[in-house]
């Protein structure tokens, strides 16, 4: 199914890591009746203001890259708030698209929605089949019930609305609040941070030893519209890089590129959440779709964006 140039598509979170991803592809692919709102033009948390502005602007197509997003800290320190608001920000898009009769939706998860001790790589059908990381637990709920409400719209009223998972994510736009980001962009202000301020250690949390996946946000996008028109199944669809390193190593290709010459020390008091976290995307890669953009050269495209957006010691963060 080939999408409209001029067809009216409703992105979700257009200003976000994912969200500005999926609006810089579709303008680089001459779209042209794209729809975005900032938090203070549509808040998602009112159900009233969601179905009004789906009754003004009739979009035909919607990518959900809205939610409350964080890494270990945050999501330990705001459980109600990330199990609460996302919960009501997907069901007020998820139901309000139904009501106004949008074409496809697509509704995107996480990598975390999978059990902590799920084996490697992890399937689609590994959904569900084990304990979570209690670390995420809230958040991964949330996204399950995303999932299990676009599966029934599908099975009840026959919506086209799909969901994809993808991994871990990086890029331009990403969140570098030391209190509530992931761990790449994380890594990537504090070892900008201890290079300017000539520090001579920097810490990161836990072990350095579990495996983590990341894929460039660019990537995700083109993965993203790919489904949209080449992808109508009830089940979940992996997107991922299809390689993992480890956290010690990820921390050390950071270091390089932003050029960090001091000592990094590993705070082993502190939680290392899921042991791996590698997807099987081997049923995306077989419709065709296969990411472009290394893990080195991703990070110095994210170091060159964090660069241009925040001031040498990153203080307005």
């Amino acid at each position: 199914m080939e999408i409209a140039r001029n067809a009216h598509i409703y992105i979700a979170g257009h200003r976000g890591l994912v969200g500005s991803a999926i609006w810089r592809e579709l303008q680089r692919l001459g779209f042209t009746q794209m729809v975005g709102r900032s938090r203070a033009e549509l808040n998602l948390l009112d159900e009233k203001a969601v179905e009004q502005f789906y009754a003004r602007e009739k979009p035909e197509y919607v990518f959900i890259a809205a939610a409350k997003v964080g890494g270990i800290v945050a999501n330990n320190r705001q459980p109600a708030a990330f199990l609460y608001e996302n919960l009501q920000i997907q069901n007020h898009l998820i139901h309000g698209a139904y009501r106004a009769g949008v074409q496809k939706l697509l509704f995107l998860g996480s990598s975390c929605i999978y059990p902590k001790l799920a084996p490697q790589p992890l399937k689609e059908d590994y959904l569900l089949s084990g304990p979570l990381e209690p670390t995420n637990q809230w958040y991964a709920v949330a996204k399950i019930a995303g999932i299990k409400l676009c599966q029934a719209y599908r099975r009840q009223y026959g919506c086209d609305f799909i969901c994809a998972m993808p991994t871990n994510m990086y890029g331009p736009n990403d969140n570098y609040d030391l209190q509530t980001s992931h761990v790449l962009p994380a890594l990537i202000r504090k070892f900008h941070e201890a290079k300017v301020t000539n520090a001579p250690t920097i810490t990161c949390w836990g072990t350095g030893a579990p495996f983590r996946e990341f894929l460039y946000a660019d990537d995700l996008a083109q993965a993203c519209l790919f489904l949209m028109q080449n992808y109508s199944d009830e089940q979940i669809i992996n997107v991922g890089y299809g390689s993992d390193v480890t956290v010690r190593e990820l921390a050390e290709t950071v270091k390089a590129i932003v050029g960090f010459k001091g000592e990094t020390v590993w705070d082993k008091s502190k939680p290392d959440g899921t042991p791996r976290k590698l997807m099987d995307s081997s049923r995306l890669f077989a419709l065709g779709w296969k990411p472009r953009i290394a893990l080195e050269a991703g990070i110095r495209l994210a170091y060159e964006d964090f660069q241009s957006k925040f001031t040498t010691t990153a203080k307005s963060l």
